[in-house]
């Protein structure tokens, strides 16, 4: 059984420090599972978009995508409208731009689920929990983790 992998879809090389957080949270917090980063814009590489959609379609193991796109964030939707896999929007400028970003995240057509998840740890955490529910060694790293909230 495959472990699971996150996908990180970038708008742009700028995002790469804030997307660099849901590495790092994984690896922090010692999650086995994979992460990748694709640099593909909604806006001005749509076809590459897609491209990089239908070979992650072809994958037989369990993904769960996030995407870190500022300003306008059409990359959300277009991956959650062309892919099986549950998408999370992280923008990195919600922040600065609060309620007008969250719609532009979240705010999708029926039949095009995006969740938005604003904090990139917290993203990678919910995209943790998704895997764990086919993957029987990330629950039991989860139910570590969670233990040790709180705790000094």
């Amino acid at each position: 059984m495959s472990r699971g992998r996150i996908v990180v879809f970038m708008g742009s090389k700028s995002d790469q420090d804030f997307a660099s957080r849901i590495k790092n949270f994984l690896e922090t917090k010692q999650f086995s599972v994979s992460c990748q980063f694709i640099v593909a814009s909604a806006h001005r590489t749509p076809k590459r978009v897609l491209t990089e959609i239908e070979r992650l379609e072809e994958s037989e193991e369990p993904i769960v995508i996030i995407t870190v796109a500022g300003l306008s964030d059409a990359l959300s939707g277009v991956v959650a409208g062309s892919s099986r896999f549950p998408v999370i929007a992280c923008p990195p400028d919600i922040e600065e731009l609060g309620g007008v970003k969250f719609f532009s995240s979240a705010m999708t057509p029926k039949g095009v689920a995006v969740a938005c998840v604003p904090k990139p740890e917290n993203a990678a955490l919910s995209a943790v929990k998704m895997l764990s529910l086919s993957n029987e060694t990330l629950r039991s790293q989860l139910e570590t983790f969670m233990n040790h909230q709180g705790k000094v």
